[in-house]
């Protein structure tokens, strides 16, 4: 198949690894001072729903919490404007939940029903952290695994570079941001892992494609047709994939708010990646015909160049 475009990808892949690195050293030096804003599925704390029977008013409702003491309360409308989700950092005791719901009654004429008191302690965050983290390292290996066997070692070091990559920037952007960061971020870390790998392996089947069949040509050439040859892919991927996530973010509400955002910021990030960093790891560690060529038989009738 014909590459419709002819870009030189790779004459920046000087500029794209200044680009990554001083992007993950960023990411590494944020996390490491600043750390990730957690969120009460990680620090513990307490979820009220209620249900008020008329519209409620939650400017109101974040000046009351915040006048009986309850600080930094994530108030938010959950499903209509009559249901209401609160959301605190503080853990003191099991019985917060209760008092909260005490307090919203305070100066309401109407009724107050709730649904749902959700108590999370510090001990249950600290096993969701810990068990978060091997899953994504469980899931970096898997990658390691499958794409040695599918293609080669190279191929494999590759792709979870770029996985690495992508996760890293991900989290550091949240961490210099300070956007909160909870399970359902954590749900869009690993959907990353998937999208982004999806795409590095699209690029790779094609390279390793272009290696066993174009005879006369350089590693840099032959990258360089293989990304130019799955550029509309990659594009007309991303950009219904965003289409979809901004659709989410601006009119989904601030429960999968944090979900999209992530996502938002894999996908594009992931995009970059799959050009620009496992393209560029294949040619530092030298990837070559010998790697991957399929040899020639005698008397056979294969080309020098792509159709």
């Amino acid at each position: 198949m014909a590459s419709l475009t002819t870009f030189k990808f790779m004459a920046y892949r000087r500029w794209a690894q200044i680009f990554s690195i001083c992007l993950v050293f960023a990411s590494i030096l944020s996390l490491s001072t600043n750390g990730l804003k957690l969120g009460l599925d990680f620090t513990g704390g307490t979820l009220v729903e209620v249900s008020y029977s008329q519209k409620a008013d939650l400017s109101a409702i974040r000046k009351q919490l915040d006048a009986a003491d309850y600080n930094n309360a994530l108030v938010i409308n959950f499903g209509s404007e009559e249901d209401v989700l609160v959301r605190l950092p503080q853990s003191k005791s099991s019985q917060l939940g209760d008092e909260i719901l005490a307090t919203l009654k305070q100066d309401f004429d109407g009724e107050i029903d709730l649904h749902r008191i959700e108590f999370v302690g510090p001990q249950v965050g600290e096993e969701l952290r810990e068990q978060g983290g091997l899953g994504l390292l469980m899931a970096l290996i898997c990658v390691m695994i499958y794409v040695t066997f599918r293609f080669q070692y190279k191929f494999s070091i590759a792709a979870v570079v770029a996985l690495i990559h992508d996760v890293v920037i991900t989290l550091g952007l949240f961490s210099i941001f300070q956007w909160d960061f909870d399970l359902t971020v954590l749900a869009a870390l690993l959907a990353v892992i998937g999208y982004s790998l999806n795409d590095t392996i699209v690029v790779s089947d094609r390279i390793r494609e272009n290696f066993r069949i174009v005879r006369k040509s350089t590693s840099l050439d032959i990258i360089n047709r293989s990304l130019n040859q799955t550029l509309g892919r990659t594009i007309m991927t991303s950009a219904t994939t965003l289409l979809v996530l901004f659709s989410l973010f601006f009119f989904g509400g601030e429960i999968i708010h944090g979900f999209a955002t992530g996502l938002i910021i894999g996908v594009l990030v992931g995009t970059y990646s799959s050009v620009f960093v496992a393209a560029n790891i294949l040619l530092s560690l030298s990837i070559s015909q010998e790697d991957l060529a399929i040899p020639l038989v005698e008397g056979s009738d294969q080309t020098d160049m792509m159709p």
